[in-house]
């Protein structure tokens, strides 16, 4: 049976069939089953490489940089099959969503792997809590990601996506998305507080990685105001929502990037 190790590789090189394969399909305006079966093919392997590291260590994969890109590359790619097979009219938005989540996978690529210890903070139900509430929240956001680069892709020429609802619909759905995306964000902060008071006897110290998602759940509902209050372009609206997406991925893959530590003291 191979190493944890020797599944990832593999894994990596499926979800760049993957993306190909849904490029391809756009171009075409064809099916996307090859698309899902290779998503689905590389869910299943780097699911084993992420269980057999999580039981050699005897951790979850979030204490370092090369876990967190890791474990995020999985659960992306994760909501956004599931979304596409609860949404089936979204899949052509595959095309545009899978390269972008590439730029992780490249980046896990050249992020040393070590084995880790977790600290003592960690041993709690809390942080699993806090871990899954923000992945469910990246995912939602993602999968508006997705929708909204194909609104701009069709007003730039760069795709007509002919598959796909109106540009309207598609900020419909991009809306609600993010909705769900908020709710969660909201959930994961309140848990994060509670494992914060567990773990080190405060709700909050502004460490850099609190703030930046306190900043992320800001932009969240300025742009749920904003939608709120008036009605817009679905073009804006989108920019809007990679803005978003801007700030969050800088949450919560810059800190952990620029710091010894997902928050200060964890470690």
């Amino acid at each position: 049976m191979f190493a944890d190790g020797a599944w990832l590789p593999i894994s990596l090189g499926l979800y760049l069939a993957a993306a190909l394969a849904a490029i391809v399909s756009a171009v075409r305006a064809g099916a996307f089953q090859m698309t899902i079966l290779l998503l689905s093919v590389a869910l299943s392997v780097h699911g084993i490489a992420i269980f057999k590291r999580w039981i050699r260590l005897d951790h979850g994969p979030y204490v370092d940089l090369f876990e967190i890109l890791s474990s995020n590359i999985w659960s992306l790619h994760f909501a956004v099959l599931i979304g596409c097979l609860a949404v089936p009219r979204i899949k052509a938005s595959l095309a545009a969503v899978l390269p972008v989540l590439l730029v992780l996978v490249v980046w896990l690529l050249v992020v040393p792997e070590r084995d880790t210890l977790a600290p003592i903070t960690y041993g709690t139900i809390w942080l699993p809590v806090h871990v899954t509430l923000g992945k469910i929240f990246l995912g939602c956001a993602v999968l508006a990601v997705g929708l909204s680069l194909v609104v701009l892709a069709r007003l730039s020429g760069l795709g007509t996506f002919v598959t796909l609802p109106g540009n309207r619909a598609l900020d419909e759905l991009a809306y609600r998305f993010i909705l769900i995306a908020f709710i969660f964000e909201t959930l994961m902060l309140v848990a994060g507080a509670i494992w914060a008071q567990d773990a080190w006897g405060r709700y909050w110290a502004w460490d850099p990685l609190e703030t930046w998602a306190f900043v992320t759940w800001l932009s969240v509902a300025a742009y749920l105001h904003f939608r709120a209050l008036r009605w817009s372009a679905p073009a804006l609206n989108a920019v809007f929502v990679l803005g978003i997406f801007v700030v969050a991925f800088s949450t919560f893959f810059g800190m952990p990037f620029v710091s010894t530590a997902p928050h200060k003291g964890a470690i």
